[in-house]
């Protein structure tokens, strides 16, 4: 796997249905290297930290290989980091990565926590509010990370699989589960015991059981 762009961005207000919406999705490229730091990369700001950023969504990565089947799929040019990914990872594996695994990528270590379940601001940013449901029914959700151990990163890095959580539950379980299917009481009940689930999504898990 290689790190092919890293994007960051910072709050900016756009209209959107005749209001003001703050919104830090339109990234810019940076080539590095750049510090991955505790709750963000650097130069990177998240707008809304109630349901971006923090310790479980420090980083958001997405798999390269996504925008062939976008460009195809929406009959448009799209850049990387078109969906407001800090990451695009040339080879990342998604459906593979459980919670808890870890990558390394240049002198960092980020740790699986969850998918990334879009909002009405993937609309604003594809000038489209049809994109929300077409990217969920799409099920090419990206990545979010923790950040294990801060460190410098730059394009062209080599990204490795460094440790695998032997418990072995798939980010995308969580996003099926959520999205489709809240039956499966099995997966819901193995993801509240797990220990290293971002504890809202525990919670979650567990009110829903």
């Amino acid at each position: 796997m290689t790190l092919e762009r890293i994007a960051v961005g910072s709050p900016q207000d756009v209209t959107h249905n005749g209001k003001l919406v703050r919104t830090s999705i339109f990234k810019r490229p940076v080539d590095g290297p750049v510090w991955v730091r505790r709750h963000n990369v650097e130069g990177d700001r998240q707008a809304d930290l109630e349901v971006h950023g923090g310790e479980y969504k420090a980083v958001y990565a997405y798999a390269a290989e996504h925008y062939d089947f976008w460009r195809e799929h929406l009959g448009r040019e799209l850049e990387l980091a078109n969906f407001g990914e800090n990451l695009t990872i040339r080879g990342l594996d998604e459906p593979s990565l459980a919670i808890g695994d870890v990558l390394r990528i240049g002198e960092a270590e980020l740790e699986v926590t969850q998918p990334r379940l879009p909002c009405y601001k993937l609309g604003i940013r594809f000038g489209d509010p049809r994109m929300v449901k077409t990217f969920t029914a799409a099920g090419r959700w990206g990545i979010y990370f923790r950040v294990r151990r801060e460190g410098r990163i730059a394009v062209g890095d080599a990204v490795n699989v460094v440790d695998r959580n032997p418990d072995r539950i798939p980010a995308y379980d969580l996003a099926r589960v959520y999205v489709s299917d809240r039956g499966d009481v099995a997966t819901l009940r193995r993801l509240a015991n797990l220990d290293v689930l971002d504890p809202s999504w525990k919670a979650w898990c567990s009110a829903t059981l």
